[in-house]
């Protein structure tokens, strides 16, 4: 999976002015959760979050905090809530610090302003004794606010720094909580996610999402007699494969659970389905496992795989049910071979 901020330097930093602008511009408070949204709605990389946000403002011209934490939850992944408090405390800390600065810097301005005032009023006086400590207090207001606001250049630049590793720190929690760690594919929580994003896509007669189903054959026995670490590396070779087969945008592959892996495509036909699946059954079929000290053919593997069409009236349970059902109908006919359901 990949990471979900790729931008550049440049396109982050107009997406984070367009994210601070429609913050203004809305009742929610200043807080990660409301940045996360619009950062993710300006960048126009969640398309369920844009659609749903959109008909929010059509309804609720300004957005509370309430409905702004009810899009962050049901549209952008949820990572281990503990690390999310965490990044979440500290990217707080460092607003708040850069606006203590702000306000110190304003505090600053605003008395230099009334000693400028005092020095006008003071040279319109006949006399021009009263300028002469004016002007020494005045001068010694400019160079204390030159000095305030240095410091506050240096705590932006500071905290811009920070805000970074803080949301780098928040992507990788996000990715660690939807990968399986043996194979950097999706795993269970992840596929669910993907599941529920595709069930939001209107289903058409001939093409809509699909899903694969994959199963390595007779794995227990791989095991039995190889041992887990072969196993474990039949595994990942598997996710290997899929990932090349499955490599279009908007392609997911999925662990789903020991040694039964899943594809979703966003859209096509069954014939689009059974063509991957086919792929994946051939290239698996011709890997060989070697012994590294004599080169000898140690083991041979071959997959089954069940090909579902998702239907209008699908929910989770259903699709993956007519997925599993062509699985166990390829297991039934002989295993190595593809079905559809």
């Amino acid at each position: 999976m990949t990471a979900r901020y790729t931008e550049s330097k440049e396109r982050s930093a107009e997406l984070l002015r367009a994210a601070l602008r429609c913050m203004g511009q809305h009742d929610a408070g200043c807080n990660p959760v409301s940045f996360t949204v619009w950062y993710e709605y300006s960048a126009g990389i969640n398309a369920p979050l844009n659609l749903a946000l959109d008909q929010c403002l059509r309804s609720e011209p300004r957005l509370g905090d309430d409905t702004l934490r009810r899009l962050y939850h049901a549209h952008i992944a949820d990572p281990d809530q503990e690390v999310v408090h965490k990044i979440s405390h500290a990217l707080q800390q460092v607003m708040t610090g850069v606006v203590d600065n702000a306000t110190s810097t304003g505090a600053q301005a605003g008395a230099f302003g009334q000693q400028i005032d005092r020095l006008a009023l003071a040279l319109r006086a006949p006399g021009l004794a009263a300028v002469t400590p004016l002007l020494d207090a005045t001068l010694a207001g400019a160079d204390e606010m030159q000095q305030t606001a240095l410091a506050l250049v240096q705590q932006i630049n500071a905290s811009r720094l920070e805000i970074n590793r803080l949301r780098a720190d928040l992507t990788r929690a996000r990715d660690e909580a939807l990968l399986d760690p043996l194979t950097g594919v999706l795993n269970r929580k992840g596929f669910d996610a993907q599941l529920d994003q595709l069930l939001r896509q209107p289903a058409g007669p001939a093409e809509a999402p699909l899903l694969i189903m994959i199963d390595i054959d007779h794995f227990k026995a791989v095991n039995d007699t190889h041992g887990h670490v072969l196993g474990d590396q039949v595994i990942r070779g598997l996710a290997e494969v899929l990932r090349t087969c499955a490599g279009q945008p908007g392609h997911s592959v999925a662990r789903y659970g020991g040694e039964e892996f899943a594809i979703l495509l966003p859209h096509g036909a069954v014939a689009d389905g059974l063509r991957v699946a086919e792929d994946v059954r051939q290239r698996i079929k011709a890997m060989k496992l070697r012994d590294r000290r004599t080169q000898a053919v140690v083991l041979r593997v071959t997959v089954s795989a069940g090909v579902a069409l998702m239907r209008p009236d699908d929910d989770p349970a259903s699709w993956i049910a007519r997925a599993d059902g062509a699985l166990y109908q390829s297991k039934q006919g002989g295993r190595d071979r593809v079905s559809s359901g």
